[in-house]
C-alpha cells in the first residue's frame, strides 16, 4: 500500500495536467465560435496555461530526483554550533522553519527527540518527515546554516553570528541494513521534555549507542519505552545505512556530502537579518531578500536551485 501510494502521487500531476489541457481546449473552442473573440474565454485559457506552466516546471524538477533514496522519507537532525545560547535559539528557528515547510507541502512530521534548553532554544532535535520525495527535496538542507542578526539576548544590541547544522538521511527499509544486537549499548532514563506525568516519572527515554561507530541516538518523545526503543533503532538504522553507502561510494560525498565544523567558513547558507535582509545559498549562488518568508517555510526556491545545481554536476547555478 505504501508503494501504491507513492506511485499514485507520481501519476497525480500528470492526470491533473490532462484535465487542465482539456479545459484550455474548451475555452479556446468557445472563443473561436464567437464572431468576435471572446475575451473572457481567452483570459480564462491564459490563466490555466499559466497554471500548466507552473506544474510543468515542478514536474521537470521531479525528473531530477533520480537517486535510489530520493523518494524515501527523511530523518533530520538539528544541532547548534558555535555561538552558545544564540545558536540554540537559531536551531529552534530552523526547526520551526522546517515544520512550516512541511505543513505547506502536506508532509507529516514525527518528532523523535527534542532536547530544549532551560534558558532558550534547543540543544538538539531529531524528527522524521514523511511525504512524497521528502528526502529528495530535503537533501538540499544538509549542512551548516549561518544566522546574522541583532541579538535579542544582547542588551547592547550588537550584531551576532550563529551557526547550526542540519543532517539529513533517508529512512531505509528494515531489511536493507541489519544491526547486530551485540554492537548496541542501550540505556534508559527519564525524559526531560514535556509529555505528561507518565513520561517524566518513569525511565521511558532510550539512548542507543552503536559501539563500533560511536553513533548515539536518543528518543524520548513517546510515553512507552518500547516505542522509544523502536523509534531510536529506526533512526540508528538509517544513519548506519548512510555510513555503509558512503563506504561503498566512489566519492564519500555522493549521498551525504562533506561534513564540516559547525562554525566560520563551513556554512552552506547564510540568513542575514541585519543590516539588510538576505538569504544566500553559497553552493548555488541563489539568494532571496524576503528573509521572513524563508523563515516561514518558503525554502522551495533554494531546494529547486540546489537540485538543478546538483544535476549540472555542481557547476555554477544560473
Amino acid at each position: 500500500m505504501k508503494k501504491l501510494g507513492k506511485l499514485r502521487e507520481q501519476i497525480r500531476p500528470l492526470t491533473e495536467l490532462e484535465k487542465l489541457i482539456e479545459e484550455v481546449e474548451v475555452y479556446l473552442e468557445l472563443a473561436s465560435e464567437e464572431s468576435l473573440e471572446d475575451q473572457e474565454a481567452i483570459n480564462e485559457a491564459a490563466g490555466i496555461l499559466k497554471t500548466i506552466k507552473d506544474q510543468l516546471d515542478r514536474l521537470e524538477l521531479q525528473t531530477l530526483l533520480n537517486g535510489k533514496y530520493d523518494f524515501c522519507d527523511a530523518i533530520l537532525s538539528l544541532h547548534p554550533g558555535a555561538g552558545g545560547l544564540e545558536s540554540q535559539d537559531w536551531a529552534e528557528m530552523l526547526l520551526r522553519m522546517y515544520n512550516r515547510w512541511c505543513e505547506q507541502k502536506g508532509y507529516e512530521v514525527e518528532l523523535v527527540d527534542l532536547l530544549s534548553d532551560d534558558e532558550a532554544g534547543i540543544k538538539s532535535a531529531t524528527f522524521i518527515v514523511r511525504g512524497h520525495a521528502a528526502y529528495g527535496y530535503l537533501q538540499a538542507e544538509k549542512g551548516v546554516h549561518r544566522l546574522i542578526r541583532i541579538s535579542p539576548y544582547d542588551t547592547s544590541k550588537r550584531r551576532h553570528t550563529s551557526f547550526a547544522s542540519v543532517d539529513v538521511v533517508p529512512e531505509v527499509e528494515e531489511e536493507e541494513y541489519q544491526i547486530n544486537a551485540d554492537d548496541l549499548k542501550i540505556d534508559t532514563f527519564r525524559a526531560s521534555g514535556a509529555g505528561g506525568q507518565h513520561v517524566n516519572k518513569t525511565d521511558s527515554a532510550v539512548r542507543i549507542t552503536h559501539l563500533p561507530t560511536g553513533l548515539v541516538v536518543t528518543c524520548q518523545n513517546n510515553r512507552s519505552q518500547h516505542s522509544n526503543r523502536t523509534q531510536a533503532l529506526r533512526v540508528l538504522q538509517a544513519k548506519l545505512a548512510e555510513i555503509y553507502r558512503q563506504e561503498q561510494a566512489e566519492a564519500i560525498d555522493a549521498e551525504r556530502g562533506q561534513q564540516k565544523e559547525i562554525a566560520w567558513g563551513s556554512q552552506i547558507r547564510t540568513y542575514t537579518f541585519h543590516p539588510f535582509t538576505l538569504v544566500k545559498d553559497h553552493r548555488t549562488g541563489f539568494e532571496m531578500g524576503q528573509v521572513e518568508a524563508v523563515m516561514d517555510g518558503a525554502i522551495d526556491p533554494f531546494i529547486d536551485a540546489y537540485l538543478r545545481w546538483k544535476a549540472m554536476g555542481k557547476m555554477p547555478y544560473k
